[in-house]
């Protein structure tokens, strides 16, 4: 198992922990939900390294031209 995957997994089971609270205003809900988000935000840059998502294409103008006139 890759460790993008596991990262993955433990998002789900975070976001199955937070399901699990009685109230979304709840101190231990919020803090689920973060977790899951810094998990799934970890599995997306191990992806990134290990090579399997491009990296962001940035559309910027090319510095190196120089400008008309």
């Amino acid at each position: 198992m890759k460790p993008s995957e596991i990262y993955q997994e433990n998002a789900d089971n975070c976001a199955m922990l937070a399901e699990g609270e009685p109230s979304r205003d709840s101190p231990a809900y919020k803090r689920y939900r973060r977790m899951e988000q810094a998990w799934r935000s970890l599995a997306e840059e191990q992806e990134w390294l290990d090579g399997e998502v491009p990296p962001v294409r940035t559309d910027r103008a090319d510095v190196s031209k120089k400008p008309p006139g």
